[in-house]
This record gives structure tokens, sequence and C-alpha cells, in this order.
């Protein structure tokens, strides 16, 4: 899937667990595995609003957009 999702790397930022911020978000820590290792279909503008007033993030630093591998066309 062509959108990353970058969470890893606002926690390590913040120097802060998954365990934690699925509590201070409000969602199970296996929603936000899910969700952390891009295998999420989708996501819930609460859930993003939450996840960066929590980390003092904008979305783009939680995801971004890189171009699928076009090798072979």
């Amino acid at each position: 899937m062509p959108i990353v999702v970058d969470i890893d790397v606002m926690l390590a930022r913040r120097k802060m667990s998954v365990g934690d911020l699925a509590d201070r978000v409000g969602i199970t820590p296996a929603n936000l595995a899910v969700l952390k290792n891009g295998r999420a279909k989708a996501v819930r503008f609460a859930t993003l609003a939450a996840l960066c007033e929590v980390l003092k993030c904008q979305p783009g630093d939680l995801l971004r957009w890189e171009a699928e591998d076009t090798a072979g066309e």
C-alpha cells in the first residue's frame, strides 16, 4: 500500500510506549498495532486527531504517501 504509517517514529521521538499511547488515545493496543504496522484499511479522523493531540504532531507526521514499486513496467 502506498500510504506509510510513521507512528513508530513519533513514539521514539516522544519516548512513549505503544501501550501508553493506546491508553492515552483510547484505543486498544491491538488496534494501534494494526494501524502502526500498516495493516489498517482505514483510520477514523477522530482517532487521527487523538493521535496528533497526544503526540503533539500533525497528520503528515504520522502518514505519508510513497509511490508503489513499478519495476517491470
